[in-house]
């Protein structure tokens, strides 16, 4: 048997930080795949995913390590997620971002997940640890994993103005978090 997650029960978020001798006229980013889906063995011995880049949206700027809902408006959101989604990730060309499992095993506080990650038309291996704790009721059981992608290892040039002046970071945090119910983990 196999557990399909998706947007409604999980997240998909996205952190970009800002670099350069003009970054103060930048953001740190909060961005989020609005669909996905994650296929998890019940045994939970094989996991993949797939991504849509093109249903990627901005949150909000990030503001002392908090989200700030104020400093972009509609339209500074809008140019962003252009200009990732037509400049950085070619989202018409590589519509798709994918992820299969290749080996999981115990950790000390959840599961080590390693992988293949298709992204931008290279395939890298990747590894992470999903992190277990209580979720919001007796019988669940609440999932996350965040790693760190380095876009140039999967042939993405991250975005710069002002001559590199103002540039986004080549290390992009991803987190992937979900709550499950334990019967159907067992």
């Amino acid at each position: 048997m196999v557990i399909r997650v998706d947007a409604g029960v999980a997240r998909c978020e996205l952190f970009s930080f800002k670099e350069g001798l003009l970054s103060r006229l930048a953001h740190d980013l909060h961005l989020e795949v609005g669909r996905f889906t994650l296929e998890i063995a019940d045994d939970q011995r094989s996991l993949s995913a797939s991504f849509e880049p093109a249903s990627i949206r901005v949150i909000a700027a990030v503001v002392g390590g908090h989200d700030d809902h104020a400093v972009l408006s509609a339209s500074d959101r809008e140019k962003i997620r252009g200009n990732l989604l037509d400049d950085v990730l070619d989202a018409k060309r590589f519509p798709e971002i994918r992820f299969r499992s290749t080996r999981i095993e115990a950790a000390p506080s959840g599961l080590r997940i390693e992988g293949d990650l298709s992204l931008h038309g290279v395939t890298r291996r990747i590894e992470a640890v999903a992190v277990e704790s209580p979720g919001s009721g007796p019988s669940t059981r609440r999932w996350a994993c965040e790693l760190s992608l380095h876009q140039p290892d999967f042939g993405i040039k991250p975005y710069s103005a002002a001559l590199g002046a103002l540039r986004v970071q080549a290390g992009v945090k991803v987190r992937v978090s979900t709550e499950l119910t334990v019967h159907n983990l067992e």
